[in-house]
């Protein structure tokens, strides 16, 4: 699939303003963010791209705020080339966690080492949700769990929770992009416990899981998660990240009513990862 890469430049820069424009922009279809100086870069699935849409949500903003936008057409088979051009650079995690794309020759040693095949699918742990999600499932005891990795984008959380020893993993996306890159990825770092599978929350219901990891945009947390604790283990933990912490009491409310007890959470730069208990 071709993507239109949308570069934007702030005005006077703010950070928050960056932040509320990813999440905006999340909701009129773009998929994927990558932070610039000055701005960030927002990337769309072409088919999806509405220019009226992009431009209300800049006009928002114009009386205090002024823009330069930048529209680019990515084929899909240019994207190796627009990963390192984006400067992708190994990633340490907690000093345990390492991650690398396949064509970097110098990065530093670590337990875990998790090799990334560049493609349109994100999640290298460079932005601040992946690289929580990363944080606690470092954290977790993993031995043993069956783990549900959903919106798994690169895979990077399931192969994680695999090298820490969970017996199976189920990682879903509704992206191909994503759903290829997953499989390559467990592929690339010898991972067998881990299966791979495009499409949403619609495919739960067989299997049930002891951990469940959700790095997805809110709306659709708040819509999916009856059906997480419907697949939860009791005692089982949900992790969920890709919301603001203006969003963490609607996201905690809604876990209350599900009887999944909060157990606390984690903040970077607004975003937040919570973590809850199924009783």
């Amino acid at each position: 699939m071709d993507y239109y890469k949308i570069e934007i430049k702030i005005t006077p820069f703010e950070e928050w303003l960056r932040d509320v424009l990813a999440s905006q922009l999340a909701e009129t279809g773009f998929e994927s963010f990558v932070e610039t100086e000055g701005g960030l870069d927002a990337f769309v699935p072409a088919p999806d791209f509405n220019e009226n849409e992009l431009e209300s949500v800049l006009g928002a903003f114009h009386n205090d705020f002024s823009f330069s936008v930048h529209k680019e057409l990515i084929k899909s088979c240019n994207w190796n080339e627009e990963w390192e051009k984006n400067y992708f650079e190994p990633l340490v995690i907690n000093n345990e966690c390492v991650i690398r794309a396949p064509f970097h020759t110098e990065f530093p040693k670590a337990e875990y080492e998790i090799v990334i095949e560049p493609n349109m699918a994100f999640g290298t742990g460079n932005h601040e949700t992946t690289s929580m999600m990363v944080e606690f499932v470092l954290e977790m005891n993993m031995e043993n769990k069956a783990v549900l990795d959903m919106g798994c984008g690169t895979g990077i959380l399931g192969i994680l929770s695999s090298m820490k020893g969970a017996a199976r993993v189920v990682a879903i996306d509704i992206d191909e992009w994503s759903f290829k890159g997953a499989t390559e990825n467990a592929l690339q770092n010898k991972i067998t416990s881990m299966e791979v599978k495009m499409g949403d929350a619609a495919l739960l219901g067989g299997e049930f899981f002891d951990v469940i990891l959700a790095n997805i945009h809110k709306n659709v947390l708040l819509h999916d998660m009856p059906v997480y604790q419907k697949v939860l283990l009791p005692g089982g933990v949900l992790v969920m990240s890709g919301f603001y912490i203006e969003d963490l009491e609607i996201i905690k409310n809604t876990a209350h009513e599900l009887g999944l007890n909060f157990k606390g959470f984690k903040e970077k730069n607004k975003w937040v990862l919570g973590a809850f208990v199924k009783q």
